[in-house]
């Protein structure tokens, strides 16, 4: 056969016995990849009978459950581009989202079915329903469709997925991602991440984000591996099932919950192999007290939507906390000054910029947007701010959108941070700008402290007196009770902006 381009190429390639287990759910359900392969068949009848045609989008806004899961896969035996979309969003957002990727076919929990039926959006897909139990309209159609499927064929380059980003600047834009983006990141993962049929990944992330989606299960898939597959992050389910995990991924907030368990033990991870975490940073103090509680060192790798992942800390060298490693082994890393474009050296803070199989080919419906993002020799200007140590490893030190522009000087949020949460009794902080009449910008810091922590404004300001230049001392320490994050844990900074923008005004 020719060298196998996508990812169900190389499920076919891999040879997984039909009897190996895929998954099991945190009530004991199990489901093998032959039963797995049975009911994405049934479902791929499904999608064909709704009239879903290659390169048509299938917009899915469920729940998380087993069949939402073997749903992506059908998508692609159908050749449609699966389109994830987060429960959370209100129908005004699902309002721009299904107007601008046109898809044929809606897939929602039923009690939304005519909600969106009355969006009333031009070309007005067709709408039916999965509930997160696996029930629903389109389970009820799929059941008695047949048992095997001739797979649509499709080529590396054509359109797999599209995600729509964040939108923290802005509308959220749709990324298009090729099926060689995905099954070349996943190849790597699992390469670099040492993943077997023997390892068994607990997975408690959702399915509509790149991580739980693409990394997690694209992984366990080319691995032939398994999953014990829980609807959500709850530390009973995760302590029940750790004995009998090899694997994790998780954002931090995971592990913080985690930290916070007298569970959390040496001989409760004893099974475990490795813990990722990836899609916001993880502190280093994380890092330091998981590693001194459990004698794991959490391998934190970087990555965003529109490239899958970049780099990743090793599997067998000195994990650094506080850094996301190297590159992958298929992907050009460089620091740039962010106005030229020109590399810096090693050490300098700047652009992160990045080249390879897994970087998405634009945003859907925005060649102009597209051309601004990525330079002449194909490199994609990612908007993180990072930069490259002596010994190879990078760090991320903010997203540029963050930079502090203050007096004329600029401030990278990153190195106040790492200060503050170093500091006795602080748990976490975020630094950004607000409006100032004089500066320009003023450096603001929110801070999260510990339970029971005496800690005052004053100290805080006081300790970082004689460790940063005085254009980089926040003018202003805010103590607050938790920091805003979206659904995946990161720190919404765009929001403290907002809530604090008349700090400093007359």
């Amino acid at each position: 056969m020719p060298d196998p381009t996508t990812l169900l190429d190389l499920m076919r390639h891999a040879g997984t016995p039909e009897t190996a287990p895929f998954l099991e759910t945190g009530d004991g359900r199990r489901i093998s990849y032959g039963a797995m392969w049975r009911m994405s068949a049934q479902m791929a009848h499904t999608l064909v009978d709704f009239g879903v045609k290659p390169g048509d989008r299938v917009a899915v806004q469920v729940g998380k459950s087993p069949e939402a899961l073997i749903l992506y896969l059908a998508c692609f035996r159908a050749g449609a581009v699966y389109l994830p979309l987060n429960t959370a969003y209100t129908h005004d957002e699902l309002d721009h989202f299904l107007r601008d990727a046109a898809p044929s076919l809606v897939i929602c929990a039923p009690q939304d079915m005519a909600a969106i039926d009355a969006l009333k959006i031009h070309n007005q897909p067709r709408v039916t329903g999965l509930a997160p139990d696996g029930s629903g309209p389109f389970t009820a159609l799929s059941e008695g469709q047949p048992e095997s499927f001739d797979d649509q064929p499709r080529g590396p380059d054509d359109l797999a997925a599209l995600l729509y980003t964040s939108g923290t600047t802005g509308r959220s834009k749709g990324a298009m991602l090729s099926h060689w983006n995905l099954a070349s990141n996943a190849l790597t993962l699992r390469d670099l991440w040492r993943f077997t049929s023997d390892d068994v990944l607990l997975h408690a992330l959702p399915i509509y984000h790149t991580h739980g989606l693409f990394v997690a299960t694209n992984v366990v898939l080319l691995a032939g591996a398994s999953m014990l597959f829980l609807p959500k992050f709850d530390p009973d389910d995760v302590f029940r099932l750790l004995p009998r995990a090899t694997s994790m991924m998780g954002v931090p907030t995971f592990y913080t919950r985690l930290l916070d368990d007298p569970r959390l033990t040496r001989e409760t991870v004893n099974s475990m192999r490795v813990f990722i975490s990836g899609s916001a940073p993880l502190l280093a103090q994380t890092h330091d007290a998981f590693r001194e509680r459990t004698g794991h060192a959490i391998l934190e790798r970087y990555g965003m939507t529109e490239t899958g992942m970049n780099t990743s800390n090793p599997y067998d060298q000195d994990r650094c906390a506080g850094t996301v490693g190297f590159p992958l082994p298929d992907v050009g890393l460089r620091i740039t000054d962010p106005e030229t474009g020109t590399e810096r050296p090693q050490g300098e803070t700047g652009m992160i910029e990045v080249s390879g199989p897994n970087v998405f080919s634009g945003y859907w419906n925005l060649p102009d947007k597209t051309h601004e993002e990525f330079r002449d020799d194909g490199f994609f200007i990612t908007g993180d701010l990072g930069l490259i140590d002596t010994d190879g490893y990078v760090h991320i030190v903010g997203r540029a959108k963050d930079l502090v522009i203050t007096g004329g000087f600029n401030v990278y949020p990153k190195e106040i941070e790492l200060l503050i949460d170093a500091l006795d009794g602080v748990m976490e902080s975020a630094v950004f700008g607000v409006p100032h009449p004089d500066f320009g910008e003023a450096v603001t810091a929110a801070v999260v402290l510990d339970a029971g922590a005496n800690l005052s404004v004053a100290d805080i300001e006081a300790a970082l007196v004689d460790r940063l230049a005085k254009f980089k001392q926040p003018k202003r320490v805010l103590l607050v009770d938790a920091l805003p994050r979206n659904a995946m844990g990161k720190v919404q900074k765009t929001v403290l902006r907002d809530t604090h923008a008349s700090l400093f005004k007359a």
